[in-house]
C-alpha cells in the first residue's frame, strides 16, 4: 500500500499505527497527521532509533496493511454461494 493511500485513511489506520509503536501518544498521532516523514520522527525519538530503522517499520507496516487490505477485499467479494 503506498504511503498516500495510508495518509488519506489515516484516521482509519491511526489505532494500528498506535497498536504498532506503542510509544507513540494520541497527541503524536493528530500531529503526524499521515506524514510518513513525521511519523519517522517520532518512531526515532520515543524509540531511540536510527531514521533507518524507523523507514524500515514503516515499510513493513505499510506491507501488513497492503496484505490486510487485500484479504478484507477477498472475504468480502466472496460472499455468494
Amino acid at each position: 500500500m503506498n504511503w498516500e493511500q495510508v495518509e488519506g485513511r489515516w484516521k482509519q489506520y491511526a489505532g494500528k499505527v498506535k497498536e504498532k509503536w506503542g510509544k507513540l501518544t494520541d497527541d503524536d498521532l493528530q500531529q503526524i497527521a499521515g506524514k510518513r516523514d513525521q511519523l519517522v520522527g517520532k518512531i526515532q525519538e520515543r524509540y531511540g532509533i536510527k531514521k533507518e530503522a524507523a523507514m524500515q517499520q514503516i515499510d513493513e507496516f505499510s506491507r501488513s496493511l497492503e496484505a490486510h487490505t487485500d484479504t478484507m477485499s477477498k472475504s468480502h467479494g466472496s460472499g455468494r454461494g
